[in-house]
């Protein structure tokens, strides 16, 4: 049972961080980069519905429009990050700024680029909220990955000290001690597509 399955199950939201421009994949947006036949992005929403996330915030940056018009995105909030060059952390703001007066009492991130992780993985991560302040993440190994839950009472720092590529990484520094990590190894790999070899895991 996934964890909005229930009326009274707190709202997560799913926020799909979409935006890259493949710079390392000869600028091919790593959105519209083929996956069982349709773009990576649907996947990635797929993953996020499947595992219990609702509603789901699809951050777009590189060629947005052309995303818009080849995915199909629908019943999902898709926000464009015009800053998308900048980094992660742009995005991340933008994101989570979109989720302002949804009622989610938390949002779970995740990136366009890793197939491998499933809906199994994400649902594992949900079930570990507990209140609004949850912070919980992904390991594999017992290394940091995605997806990664922030509780919506710790938005607004996240937003405030999310810049370049560091994304959430100064907020999950500060709070290293209140981070519980979810081993996800046994069901999830965290690889990334991010270089021409490897377009080869998208197969």
């Amino acid at each position: 049972m996934s964890a909005n399955a229930h009326s009274d199950a707190p709202l997560i939201a799913g926020l799909l961080l979409a935006a890259g421009g493949g710079r390392r994949l000869g600028g091919r947006p790593k959105a519209l980069l083929p996956y069982r036949d349709r773009p990576l992005v649907e996947n990635a929403v797929r993953v996020l519905r499947e595992a219990g996330c609702g509603p789901v915030h699809v951050v777009l940056g590189a060629s947005a429009a052309e995303v818009r018009e080849r995915a199909d995105l629908s019943g999902c909030v898709v926000v464009d990050n015009p800053d998308w060059a900048q980094g992660m952390g742009s995005s991340l703001r933008v994101g989570l700024t979109s989720l302002a007066g949804t009622g989610a009492r938390a949002a779970l991130v995740s990136l366009v680029d890793q197939p491998g992780i499933g809906p199994a993985a994400v649902a594992r991560v949900l079930r570990a909220y507990r209140s609004p302040t949850s912070l919980v993440a992904a390991a594999y190994a017992g290394e940091r990955g995605h997806p990664v839950l922030f509780g919506a009472d710790r938005w607004a720092d996240i937003a405030a000290t999310a810049t370049g590529d560091k994304g959430a990484r100064v907020h999950l520094a500060r709070h290293a001690g209140e981070l519980m990590l979810v081993e996800c190894a046994d069901i999830a790999e965290a690889f990334d597509i991010d270089t021409p070899p490897d377009l080869a895991r998208l197969l």
